[in-house]
């Protein structure tokens, strides 16, 4: 499946949540939908590029200087899950009173 479609996929989901809101608010919630939806399937990428490659870079500065640092991966990996937990803590927030029950299993069920 390719990265467009997870996404939109993704979206899907969780737009689905939130169809009982009043439409000012599902405005609001909709690119905040948008953004959690990219980053969920930035994050599974990351993560697959992170468990191939390691997480650790080897670099090399002239002759004598020479060592390893965190892979660009693991830095834009950490930046990506900080920035969809404040997303996905936000949603929550909005989430609709008869959702309240079941939204951990909403977050976490892949229909």
């Amino acid at each position: 499946m390719t990265v467009k479609n997870r996404i939109r996929k993704e979206n899907a989901r969780l737009l689905k949540l939130y169809a009982a809101l009043p439409a000012n608010k599902l405005e609001i919630v909709t690119p905040l939908i948008q953004n959690a939806a990219f980053l969920k399937v930035t994050l599974e990428d990351l993560q697959t590029e992170i468990n191939n490659q390691g997480c650790v870079d080897t670099y090399q500065n002239g002759k004598e200087q020479s060592g390893k640092k965190a892979s660009a991966e693991i830095s834009a990996y950490n930046t990506s899950l900080k920035n969809y937990t404040t997303i996905i803590e936000k949603l929550d927030k909005m989430l609709p009173p008869e959702q309240k029950k079941s939204k951990l299993d909403a977050f976490t069920n892949d229909e």
